[in-house]
């Protein structure tokens, strides 16, 4: 599982230090792609995978799961570690995430991917995360007894 909050520096070139804890989890190569508020997802491939295949795949689903898949796919880049642990942030994912040459980022475990974002951007969506924290965990545990009882 993929969890804790690292941070490192974009260089001047756009490359990412890889934390030490997830390198040998994510290389040689992983996907890179837009991820939901303004961040990034890392998926190992095997991981990838298992996402892709739970995408719609009908040409006929709904026009938001049409648009998200292919919003979601077209963004996506198959990224390598270099020799020094570090990948090299392609310029439009950098614009997505808002994330600067030169300008710290977080690197966030998120179970089954990582998310990339810029720090201060990290910093401010976690503070209003945090001052919502327990209605968070409370509106989660009522989604799964409601999961538990449609499943019954």
């Amino acid at each position: 599982m993929l969890k804790g909050t690292y941070y490192h520096t974009l260089d001047e070139k756009g490359r990412l230090i890889m934390p030490s804890r997830f390198r040998e989890l994510f290389s040689p190569w992983f996907v890179l792609t837009r991820g939901l508020e303004g961040c990034l997802f890392a998926y190992t491939f095997r991981q990838w995978d298992v996402v892709v295949g739970q995408l719609p795949h009908e040409p006929f689903a709904s026009a938001q799961a049409r648009a998200f898949t292919r919003v979601f796919l077209a963004g996506a880049v198959d990224c390598q570690l270099d020799r020094q642990g570090r990948v090299l942030i392609p310029n439009y994912l950098m614009d997505h995430a808002g994330l600067s040459r030169e300008k710290e980022c977080a690197v966030v475990g998120q179970q089954d991917r990582l998310e990339i974002w810029d720090r201060q951007r990290w910093r401010e969506y976690e503070e209003q995360a945090m001052g919502n924290y327990e209605s968070l965990a409370e509106s989660m545990g009522r989604n799964k007894v409601k999961a538990a009882g449609d499943a019954g």
